[in-house]
């Protein structure tokens, strides 16, 4: 019988945080580096597809997904930047 080793959720699963990027837009400043940014949640998501889930995906009520970004190195977190929805909100009523 095969034995695995490791823990195969290790290459099943990635750490998502989610930041909140609202003040970029807000403040009308240029990004800082994500590390910066007040963190929303952080979640255990499947690697497989994870660019194409984290565009379409709700990951936060009443947030909007604005960028990611992928680890540097194998194993690292990946960060999802979002924009409150009001602040959508208000930048369409200003373009009506």
């Amino acid at each position: 019988m095969a034995d695995i080793c490791g823990n195969l959720w290790e290459f099943n699963l990635v750490r998502v945080i989610v930041v909140d990027v609202t003040d970029d837009y807000r403040l009308m400043q240029p990004p800082m580096p994500s590390d910066f940014y007040p963190v929303i949640t952080e979640k255990w998501l499947p690697r497989h597809n994870l660019s194409h889930l984290l565009s379409h995906d709700l990951l936060v009520h009443g947030y909007l997904y604005d960028w990611h970004e992928t680890p540097d190195f194998e194993g690292g977190s990946w960060y999802v930047g979002m924009v409150h929805e009001d602040m959508a909100l208000v930048d369409a009523s200003h373009a009506a």
